[in-house]
Parts: structure tokens; sequence; C-alpha cells
């Protein structure tokens, strides 16, 4: 991942002094830069595209408690599947960053339930700095209430090793030692929580896509 996103990143460093952010305001900017990456496969427009929302990408998920490590693996991983799907970009139904925010939720969403890593989402506090239109915060304030609605479903006992594993990053021999419990009875309640999460979650997921 990161050989493959460090590629992207070298136009950027090559452009003639202009950048997004040097840009005058134009609400249309990043439309169409995505629409350029969609038809020309243009890597100077992925470049800047990537300059400007990839560290917001990482910002977001360090706020939601990720490690910075797991925050910037997360945010090359969505930044390239823009790149890939760019072609899906329609400028008629949404907005660029409400649609790069929304790919971002859903890679973290299938991140979570199939890898388990440490992408937490408990309270998330969103700022203009995060997003810059009121539509992007709805979208990731719905995302983040979808799976607070979720763990409360779960019991205090799944709730609290899920807490500890993965919010806290905790070991699970520590998490066996903190609660006073087997090793296995640990791993298996974080895999019989993990399973109750994904059945709550894969319904609202899939209506998102």
């Amino acid at each position: 991942m990161h050989a493959e996103a460090s590629s992207f990143t070298s136009p950027a460093r090559r452009a003639s002094g202009m950048s997004l952010d040097a840009l005058s305001p134009d609400p249309f900017v990043h439309d169409r830069l995505i629409e350029a990456v969609a038809l020309r496969r243009d890597r100077e427009a992925f470049a800047q595209l990537f300059s400007y929302f990839a560290p917001r990408l990482k910002a977001w998920l360090i706020k939601s408690g990720a490690t910075p490590g797991a925050a910037e693996d997360f945010a090359q991983d969505a930044m390239l599947t823009v790149w890939r799907k760019a072609d899906l970009f329609d400028a008629r139904k949404a907005r660029a960053a409400t649609w790069i925010f929304t790919i971002a939720r859903n890679r973290r969403l299938d991140m979570l339930r199939r890898d388990a890593r440490p992408l937490p989402v408990p309270e998330i506090e969103l700022t203009e700095q995060t997003v810059e239109r009121p539509d992007d915060l709805l979208v990731l304030s719905e995302d983040a209430e979808r799976v607070r609605d979720a763990l409360s479903r779960l019991k205090p006992d799944q709730v609290e090793v899920l807490r500890l594993a993965f919010f806290m990053d905790s070991p699970h021999s520590e998490i066996a030692r903190q609660l006073d419990l087997p090793l296995g009875t640990v791993k298996s309640r974080i895999r019989n929580a993990m399973i109750k999460l994904r059945l709550i979650l894969e319904p609202s997921e899939e209506a998102a896509r």
C-alpha cells in the first residue's frame, strides 16, 4: 500500500508551485480533479486530491482514537480507492468531499468487520477543519451514530473487551489480566462480539453503497 501511494504523491512535489490551497476559491475544483482522474488517469490531479484529502482523513481517524500509523494506512487505502473508482463519481449526485468521505466511511467499516483493526469510532469530534460542508458533516455523523448504536446492542462484557482490544489497543493477555479471565474466554468473547457487530452493521452498510 505504501509503495503504491508514494508513486502518486511524487507529482505534487514536481508541480510548478500550484496546490489546492493556493487556488482561488472554487467549490468545484475537487469535482474537476476527480473527473480528470476518471477520464485521463491524471496523476497530477490525483496527487493534488491526495495532498488535500489524505491529511484530513488521517486527522479524522486520529481524533476518533486510531493510532497515527493505523490512521495513515487507512487514509492511503481510502485514497487509493478514490483512484480506482474515480469513474463512478457523479458530480450531479454528490460533491467531491462528500463522495470521498463516503468512500472513507465504507472502507473503515470494511476494515473493522474484516480485520478487526484498531480503527475505533467512539465519540468523534467533527470540525470545519475535518470536512468543510454541512452534508459532509452529516455523512460522518450518521456513520458514527450507526456504529455507536451497534455497540449499544452488544452485551456490556462484549463492549468492554472490544474497548480494551481495539479502542485501547491492549494485547489479549493484558485484557485477560485486567478482567481476571482465562485467555481463551477473552478471545472467544472478542470473536463473538465481532460476529454480532458484523451482523448489525452489514445491512446498514449495504444500504450505504
